[in-house]
């Protein structure tokens, strides 16, 4: 049976609550200060869905919610798949386009190159799908973890929340603004006495922008393409764009169980004390 209180650890033996809430009755947290909330006991995994009181940031109330990070990650999986067998289907086209150049034609090159043309559409609306549906839970995620870090350190945010999402949209900000938020997101969730280094949050960008300008060349240059020649270097990109995309679907899972996994420690410790406050935009 679960705890009657948090209902998500599991009772003592003989009793209601868990050994968690049994603890909180016996050394009460004090009463929070107007500046920063309490936090439910105990946290549940993937943080509490909020928080007794939100916190007043200069940016509105803020309640830490679930950022559904593990969804993400799935997400980011599945499109790490897609973009494995877009690998294949590619790797089908270039065998055909090759033999296409070499001066190889007739019904067997025909039927193939029928059969490529099928296989590489097939996986690349399975591409597309499971970046739009990633896409969109990422973006829940990703101002979800922008509001959650307002609970921890209210002022330590030089991009207004808005930002979260809008910065992925708006053209030319969109190159660096998603980044500045993430690193002020990962300061806030980051251990005070520890704090964490941006390595993965900068490798994961780093990847994220390569990856974006090689599916640009790589789709204008199959845009452009006629002949059998101009056909097989387009290919040749788009196999590029694909297989650099398994690794960076690989950083941003990391990056994403990084940071909820952070919040979700930091949850259990409290919102740090004392932030010191920044313009934001």
């Amino acid at each position: 049976m679960n705890c009657a209180r948090c209902a998500t650890y599991a009772a003592a033996p003989g009793g209601e609550l868990c050994r968690q809430c049994e603890a909180a009755d016996l050394h009460p947290a004090p009463a929070p200060t107007p500046a920063h909330a309490a936090v439910p006991h105990p946290a549940a995994p993937g943080l509490p869905v909020h928080t007794a009181l939100p916190i007043q940031s200069p940016h509105g109330p803020a309640w830490l919610r679930s950022p559904v990070g593990r969804a993400v990650a799935i997400l980011l999986g599945v499109v790490a798949v897609t973009d494995l067998v877009a690998v294949w289907a590619d790797l089908v086209m270039l065998d055909v386009l090759g033999r296409m150049t070499d001066g190889e034609y007739g019904f067997g090159v025909d039927a193939d190159a029928d059969r490529a043309d099928r296989l590489t559409g097939l996986t690349g609306s399975a591409q597309i799908l499971a970046y739009l549906v990633t896409v969109v839970v990422f973006l829940i995620w990703f101002h979800r973890v922008r509001v959650n870090a307002e609970v921890f350190e209210p002022f330590g945010h030089q991009k207004k929340r808005g930002w979260a999402i809008a910065g992925w949209i708006v053209p030319i900000v969109n190159l660096w603004y998603p980044r500045r938020i993430a690193l002020d997101s990962w300061d806030a969730g980051s251990p005070s006495t520890k704090p964490r280094s941006h390595a993965l949050v900068n490798a994961w960008w780093t990847m994220w922008i390569i990856s974006g300008v090689a599916n640009q060349v790589s789709g204008l240059a199959l845009r452009r393409a006629e002949t059998a020649e101009e056909l097989r270097t387009a290919t040749e990109r788009v196999l590029f764009a694909d297989a650099f995309e398994i690794p960076t679907a690989v950083f941003a899972i990391f990056f994403v169980l990084a940071l909820t996994r952070m919040q979700d420690d930091k949850a259990r410790t409290g919102p740090r004390a004392e932030p010191e406050p920044v313009a934001a935009l």
